[in-house]
């Protein structure tokens, strides 16, 4: 698991699009299809670029337009580096100082905040070299120059294509609410095992063997030992949120590395293993530890998870009720 560079308590990140308008990944996956069917891209590849740059614009805090889609392109790539006209909107312009800006509506216009025009020209980008799997991989590796962001577009694409939706905004708690259970706040508590630290995330006390569940859908990421969190499993949704769940006495058997999972469905187990060689278990009280970790396309830092949890507990608990 990547070490965190910074503690940064958020009370919650961000819901799903589906969450705000239940239309608008319905309008966005036709979108995706229909540009597909011109590029030869799978929609999934289009809907994992356009949902990786949803993520950046959300960690570092970029200007976007308001429309359906959050593909960002700075003004010199949109132009041309080398444009004197770094607002050119001119197609023909922008193509003689390669720029990235593309007419998609077919206006005559390449406009950096025209849904239709970002397709496009993303489109353009990721096919360059061809539209295989490879070419599409190495296409966005020559634009992105990070191996990191290629991973998380390649994760996204299949979710989205195993899952068959953008409709991924359900959660669940990590444990089945109906066990006997108890969790606070831990987040910053002081650690001593492995030398001084601070806690990043929360511990949740609860029988050794009980059910520990996926809270989101996503792809497992990692999965075995850590000499500190013992055998861990790691998840990644896409809102490239990283759920690291830890000390468990064992993982489901047939769940794998590049697996896609469904919000509660059983990755493994309450235990006490870790902080030692594999297999060191019995340190402390039986416990999950669940962490979310937030990443910038360069590195992670971890959040505090307690509001999630408690969000997803009365979700969980309501859902019970009806």
């Amino acid at each position: 698991m990547a070490a965190s560079q910074a503690a940064a308590s958020e009370q919650s990140y961000a819901p799903a699009p589906s969450k705000v308008n239940p239309n608008l990944n319905a309008e966005r996956k036709e979108l995706f299809e229909k540009t597909s069917i011109i590029s030869d891209i799978p929609w999934a590849y289009l809907a994992a670029v356009d949902q990786y740059e949803r993520t950046m614009n959300i960690a570092k805090k970029r200007p976007v337009h308001k429309g359906i889609t959050s593909i960002y392109f700075p003004e010199s790539d949109w132009a041309g580096m080398l444009n004197p006209d770094q607002q050119d909107t001119n197609p023909k312009s922008i193509s003689f100082f390669h720029g990235y800006g593309r007419d998609g509506s077919g206006d005559g216009i390449a406009e950096r905040n025209n849904d239709l025009d970002l397709l496009a020209s993303m489109a353009f980008l990721m096919s360059r070299n061809g539209t295989k799997e490879e070419n599409l991989l190495i296409n966005l590796w020559n634009y992105y120059q990070n191996s990191r962001s290629v991973e998380r577009i390649k994760q996204f694409a299949t979710i989205y294509n195993t899952l068959g939706t953008l409709d991924l905004g359900e959660h669940a708690f990590p444990l089945p609410v109906s066990a006997d259970y108890s969790y606070r706040s831990t987040w910053g508590d002081s650690r001593g095992w492995g030398g001084h630290r601070s806690h990043e995330g929360t511990d949740l006390f609860a029988r050794h063997g009980v059910p520990v569940r996926s809270t989101c859908y996503g792809i497992v990421e990692v999965k075995g030992w850590n000499p500190y969190g013992g055998w861990r499993i790691g998840i990644r949704d896409v809102n490239n949120i990283y759920h690291y769940y830890a000390h468990l006495s064992g993982f489901q058997k047939s769940l794998k590395e590049n697996d896609i999972v469904k919000p509660g469905q059983t990755i493994g187990w309450v235990g006490s293993s870790g902080y030692g060689k594999p297999g060191t278990s019995g340190k402390f009280p039986p416990h999950l530890h669940f962490g979310l970790y937030r990443d910038n396309g360069l590195t992670e830092w971890s959040f505090d998870p307690y509001p999630s949890l408690r969000k997803w507990e009365r979700e969980d608990r309501n859902k019970r009720r009806k």
